[in-house]
């Protein structure tokens, strides 16, 4: 099994036809066929199924493909890390964070580590908790912020808690109390996200401790969608108090006071690059002077 054969592989899985897979890995078509025939004559089983021109993925395709993902990921990993010992004067940083941050204060941490390493390329994914975890284990990210609780640690990933988030409930107009109770939303119909963004876990598992169900006005959305949604009265939602600095919405805290935990993750059995453990720095050296949004306040030390 070779790395090329690897991204041959991953090349079809992705394109689904063989002919827009050599061309993406600029080779001819025979020649990747006939990599992709060794690498499925080595494993003993056919990875893609090919009926008419429709190219899918076997069992054994699917079970790969993570897989595969993840050799290339570190391979390229190890040769950046490599390049990096000159100095952090070129390499590259992929980092994830949510939306309430990546509207926020995630700006100016990228802003200044450009600014100390403007070499480095920076990549930013936005995205739910549960998605960047999910990115981070299959070697799509090398840092990421993400919300972490003791009862879902992952041995997966090694963490670090940087940050603490209050929660509030988000209406168009002025609800009627000055703080609103987890039962009251029994009566309120909710703006929801979408699968993925961990509010959504956190929200549903609330309310039903609370003994009930909620009811959804509508559901699947990303974070500005839902706060458009809000705003033009379709229902409530629950989201960090971040989010609304800059929307014509009101914030009505929650009793008994909800909040979540930030951390720093990266994979446990990767250790960060050069640059990862730069941004590392430039994140936590940030959050030590910085003057933080309302409902926001760091937790490292």
């Amino acid at each position: 099994m070779t790395l090329q054969q690897l991204a041959y592989f991953l090349a079809v899985a992705r394109t689904r036809h063989f002919t827009r897979a050599a061309a993406e890995e600029r080779v001819a078509q025979p020649s990747l066929s006939k990599q992709v025939h060794a690498l499925e004559k080595e494993l003993g089983a056919a990875l893609f199924t090919r009926a008419r021109g429709n190219i899918s993925l076997t069992p054994a395709g699917e079970a790969l493909l993570p897989v595969a993902s993840r050799i290339l990921s570190d391979v390229d990993t190890a040769r950046l890390e490599v390049a990096e010992l000159v100095g952090l004067r070129r390499g590259r940083v992929r980092v994830g964070a949510t939306p309430s941050l990546c509207g926020s204060l995630f700006a100016d941490v990228i802003k200044r580590y450009h600014d100390a390493y403007p070499g480095v390329r920076v990549s930013v994914t936005e995205g739910g908790s549960r998605d960047l975890v999910a990115a981070l284990e299959a070697g799509g990210l090398d840092l990421a912020l993400v919300i972490v609780s003791p009862a879902d640690a992952d041995r997966a990933l090694t963490v670090v808690p940087v940050l603490r988030e209050e929660l509030v409930v988000a209406s168009a107009a002025p609800l009627d109390v000055s703080r609103m109770r987890w039962t009251d939303l029994r009566e309120q119909p909710l703006v929801m996200f979408r699968p993925g963004y961990d509010l959504r876990e956190t929200t549903l598992a609330a309310c039903r401790r609370a003994g009930f169900e909620p009811v959804f006005a509508v559901e699947g959305g990303e974070m500005d969608a839902v706060l458009r949604f809000v705003e033009v009265g379709l229902g409530v939602a629950i989201v960090p108090s971040t989010v609304l600095a800059a929307r014509s919405l009101h914030a009505t805290p929650l009793t008994p006071g909800a909040g979540r935990t930030i951390a720093l993750a990266h994979r446990t059995d990767v250790a960060p690059t050069s640059a990862g453990r730069a941004f590392r720095e430039v994140l936590l050296g940030f959050l030590r002077g910085a003057d933080l949004p309302a409902g926001v306040h760091a937790v490292v030390s």
